[in-house]
């Protein structure tokens, strides 16, 4: 297996050696069972290739009898994608799915016209606590899939190709790197790769789609010379192929980030509460249809719901990863 090597730095060319766009450092948001790192949206960026959303849960720690209760609630016009390094969640949804993720696999959620779904802290992970650690993001759906039938594909850990070369260990969450091609079948163009490298292990990274961004989880990367701690998204100059070298921090630690990026959007999307949609009138529709109870329910998760926002709703508008009022 072998890698194009990146090009070289032209003298006297600064973008040719500033390989990081833009830099983001993820806010932190209280959802009530924990504190999440909400990367995107950012007032710097909002969207990078479909991902209209991305937040790092925990690492979190639950004692006996402690949990996650994310209460059903509704979403239209986007699939999520769970992927979890560390602990369990069950999922429910209103297709009829009751599912646990763990670490390793993927659960992707195509809402089309609409999904209400849970995530929940099994009962027999409650009796023994555990620690929590993982993704959840959203991705836009191209104009042409937004009002599609919901679908739910889960993937286990031994289901995705695993790349293992010279200190990199890379799992193909989503869309084609390093040589391999993972079978889940998204939307539109997405990329979406778990990569760890040991001490000096080197990962290049090349331009096979239109936008990239990494998403550092533990241990420093050094990319092209600048080196970035955990917990910061790096979004990459279009069209540049960089090579990600893990740091050497004398302990042997391995570094851990996520590629990811993909096609941007033919247009731009509106988001606000759980709604992601190309028509600013839809996600009103949306709220109504919530407000009214006319989503389908999640079997055996009936009696409980998280109720929409009060107030006119702040529809916010992406263009070119910047928010627009």
């Amino acid at each position: 297996m072998s890698w194009s090597p990146c090009p070289d730095p032209i003298p006297g060319d600064a973008k040719s050696v500033d390989a990081v766009e833009t830099l983001i450092v993820p806010r932190a948001v209280d959802i009530g069972e924990m504190e999440v790192r909400r990367a995107l949206p950012s007032d710097k960026r909002q969207m990078v290739g479909p991902f209209i959303f991305f937040d790092q849960m925990g690492p979190a720690e639950f004692l006996t009898d402690q949990g996650i209760d994310v209460r059903p609630h509704p979403h239209i016009n986007l699939a999520t994608l769970t992927y979890l390094f560390e602990g369990q969640i069950q999922h429910r949804d209103s297709l009829g799915t009751d599912l646990a993720i763990e670490p390793g696999a993927v659960n992707w959620m195509k809402a089309g016209r609409g999904i209400v779904h849970s995530e929940r802290t099994a009962p027999e992970r409650r009796k023994t606590g555990q620690r929590l650690f993982g993704l959840q993001t959203w991705m836009a759906l191209p104009e042409a899939e937004e009002e599609s039938d919901p679908a739910f594909l889960h993937y286990g850990k031994t289901d995705l190709p695993t790349v293992e070369a010279e200190g990199l260990t890379a799992r193909l969450i989503a869309g084609s790197a390093f040589g391999v091609a993972s079978p889940l079948k998204t939307a539109s163009d997405t990329l979406y790769v778990d990569v760890t490298l040991a001490p000096g292990a080197k990962a290049p990274i090349v331009a096979n789609t239109e936008e990239r961004a990494l998403y550092t989880i533990h241990g420093g990367i050094d990319v092209d010379g600048d080196t970035f701690a955990p917990g910061q998204l790096l979004v990459l100059r279009p069209g540049d192929e960089v090579t990600v070298t893990g740091v050497d921090d004398g302990t042997g630690a391995h570094a851990r980030f996520m590629l990811f990026g993909g096609a941007p959007m033919e247009g731009p999307r509106y988001i606000w509460w759980n709604f992601v949609s190309s028509r600013r009138e839809r996600i009103e529709e949306a709220r109504e249809e919530w407000r009214q109870g006319k989503f389908s329910t999640v079997p055996g998760d009936e009696a409980d719901f998280i109720p929409a926002p009060e107030g006119r709703p702040k529809i916010k508008r992406a263009q070119g990863g910047v928010f627009y009022p």
